[in-house]
């Protein structure tokens, strides 16, 4: 008999699903969901092409104000802001998914199965960022139908969807700690309404920020969601200026792993107060 007859058998170790297995499979949840209410992914749409041609038309002499000089319309410098505007909404009540999660007890049984901890975050991240870069290209098509023209091109416009995925992640993420540690919708939306809105105004999403006060540039020089409208604009710019853009792309990068770290570690505090 050979020494591999006389060697006793092993059991067969049975691999889990990886985290990019985890990751798909999540992805894929929610993608299900999100397809059976269309009406809902309609409806996100509604305030930011309101505000696209709405304010297009309104503020479209806005470009005549002497300071403003951006050498373009009013409608292609909103463009970009609007397109942030809906990314940082939409990625802003991501958490309700996990509410929903937690109130359904789904949270419980994905917590104490095998499911990758990460990979819960990044599907959510994935999931986000499909429907925001969805969302955008759909205002772009709109802004360029109304009489926007961008100089950047296709590259220009897939360097925006980069800034729309980066913001998404920055923001998702914070939306998904703030769900897992307040565990509250009223305090998840009440939470999102006191961030969002005034970084949206403390940027030049709308307005020039070469107009406002001095403590307005210096408070949007801090802001993630101006470093977003400083990628999306600098990327569909005739001449952009690929220093400036690539180092807010940059701050939004690292802004995003830290985030995605701290939503991560959120379950661990989730687990040990249940």
């Amino acid at each position: 008999m050979t020494a591999a007859t006389l060697a006793p058998s092993r059991p067969l170790r049975r691999t889990g699903p990886t985290f990019v297995t985890h990751t798909l499979l999540l992805t894929g949840r929610q993608l299900r969901a999100a397809w059976r209410m269309p009406a809902f992914l309609v409806m996100n749409l509604v305030q930011p092409v309101i505000w696209l041609l709405l304010f297009g038309q309104l503020f479209k002499s806005v470009i005549e104000i002497p300071g403003f000089g951006v050498g373009q319309s009013y409608l292609e410098y909103l463009t970009p802001g609007v397109v942030m505007m809906l990314a940082l909404f939409g990625s802003a009540w991501s958490g309700t998914v996990y509410i929903q999660d937690m109130d359904r007890g789904v949270m419980d049984r994905f917590l104490t199965s095998p499911t990758n901890r990460a990979a819960m975050i990044v599907s959510t991240l994935v999931y986000q960022s499909i429907l925001a870069v969805a969302q955008s290209l759909v205002v772009v098509g709109i802004a360029f139908w109304a009489g926007a023209r961008f100089e950047g091109g296709v590259v220009g416009i897939l360097l925006l969807l980069l800034g729309v995925v980066l913001l998404t992640a920055v923001f998702c993420s914070l939306s998904n700690a703030v769900a897992l540690l307040a565990r509250e919708q009223t305090a998840l939306i009440g939470i999102s309404q006191l961030i969002t809105l005034p970084l949206m105004f403390l940027s030049s999403a709308i307005m020039n920020t070469k107009l406002s006060p001095e403590w307005v540039q210096n408070v949007a020089a801090y802001n993630p969601f101006e470093w977003a409208v400083i990628v999306g604009r600098q990327a569909l710019s005739a001449q952009p200026d690929w220093s400036t853009l690539w180092f807010h792309a940059a701050l939004l990068l690292a802004l995003a792993v830290l985030m995605a770290a701290w939503a991560t570690s959120a379950f661990r505090t989730y687990q040990r107060t249940t």
